[in-house]
């Protein structure tokens, strides 16, 4: 009987218990596999080119989908606590892609994000969001919070996310260096801080935004916050974009044209309709009504991951599992107040609805790791 017991103590990484079978996340599954359905739909729409078949961009989106659908069974049997310490070496290994893509890899169209591997080409800036949320909630799961964080406390977290933020401006990549920015905040706030913590922050906050905005934004960048705010002003240049986006999500109505109706995505009118502003090209061809019903399907699994947090069975998982689902739901609030003209385009896509590799792997990757916490939640805590 002690062999019995002794031997997955051994081999935790190759451990497998039966009862998680019977605690599978079910729920999660099927409405990552509703919300990817959508996703497809929408895709095959906005690039169709008129032609018999779907376009070579719908059909390397489809097979890197089911990829990341197969994907997540291995992810959820392993213990997620082995990423408690295994994060960091992640951490390392991404700053190294990092590095390389923002000083050895070609410039595209001025910026140099992607790691061509021959059958992918990887943006290491997506997983280094993933990874980030590992180590801070790593990190933040060995405090001893008491009245909440101070100042001191943050230096370290702090100096882990200023490395890859640094290193994804350089390439330069604003809104996902943001994102970096955004979920320290989110994580943070979660744990608890003072609030004389949260008034310092604040005045750091508005002066790190001031030197910004005067040192070290590319005019490019300052052209997109100023079309935000005046998008009239340069209707055929720089706020273009926004002006179709609005049109486009306006005309659909209540129930839509119809799918494969719309004019803005059909007539090239609307710009990155199959990236940055694919859900634009939903709300076109099926209205107030499908949007509804996308976005209650796509928050509800947010929510979902919120409870899933909430039953974590220690610490860890439960910063983990809430980090994981600010990294899904702050790139959804931002990709949608973008295209309905309410925040600059700052080129963060729509998680498992936009069109990317890279980023549907990293969410899909996120969304395996909400589902192995939550199949673990009735084990003892340790």
């Amino acid at each position: 009987m002690g062999n019995r017991h002794d031997s997955p103590r051994r081999w935790p990484m190759l451990r497998f218990d039966r009862r998680l079978i019977h605690y599978f996340d079910w729920v999660m599954l099927l409405l990552l596999l509703l919300v990817c359905g959508m996703a497809l739909a929408n895709l095959f729409s906005s690039t169709w080119n008129g032609g018999p078949h779907a376009s070579p961009i719908f059909y390397k989106q489809l097979y890197i989908m089911l990829f990341g659908v197969i994907l997540i069974l291995p992810l959820v049997s392993f213990d997620y606590k082995e990423l408690d310490t295994l994060g960091f070496i992640f951490y390392g290994m991404v700053l190294l892609l990092l590095v390389y893509a923002a000083f050895f890899v070609q410039s595209i169209a001025g910026t140099q994000r992607w790691i061509d591997l021959g059958f992918f080409r990887l943006q290491p800036s997506e997983p280094a969001k993933l990874v980030l949320v590992v180590v801070l909630a790593s990190y933040f799961s060995r405090q001893e919070v008491g009245e909440g964080l101070g100042l001191l406390d943050l230096i370290k977290p702090g100096v882990l996310t200023a490395v890859p933020f640094v290193l994804i401006m350089i390439q330069p990549d604003l809104g996902t260096a943001m994102m970096l920015a955004i979920l320290f905040c989110s994580m943070i706030l979660f744990v608890k801080l003072r609030w004389t913590t949260i008034a310092a922050l604040g005045v750091l906050g508005i002066t790190a935004a001031v030197v910004f905005w005067k040192f070290l934004l590319k005019e490019y960048q300052r052209n997109r916050i100023e079309t935000f705010l005046n998008p009239e002003g340069d209707p055929m240049n720089q706020g273009y974009q926004i002006m179709q986006s609005k049109i486009a999500v306006g005309s659909g109505q209540a129930f839509g044209k119809g799918f494969m109706e719309g004019t803005q995505g059909h007539l090239h009118f609307l710009p990155e309709r199959h990236t940055d502003f694919a859900f634009s090209v939903w709300a076109e061809e099926w209205g107030f009504a499908g949007s509804v019903f996308f976005l209650g399907c796509y928050f509800f699994m947010l929510l979902w991951g919120i409870n899933i947090a909430l039953s974590a069975r220690d610490k860890f998982g439960a910063l983990l599992a809430f980090g994981l689902v600010m990294l899904i739901f702050w790139q959804a609030v931002i990709n949608l107040l973008m295209i309905m003209g309410w925040l600059p385009v700052v080129g963060i896509p729509l998680p498992l609805f936009s069109y990317g590799g890279s980023s549907l792997l990293t969410t899909m990757l996120c969304v395996g790791l909400l589902m192995n916490i939550r199949m673990r939640r009735y084990q003892i805590k340790g």
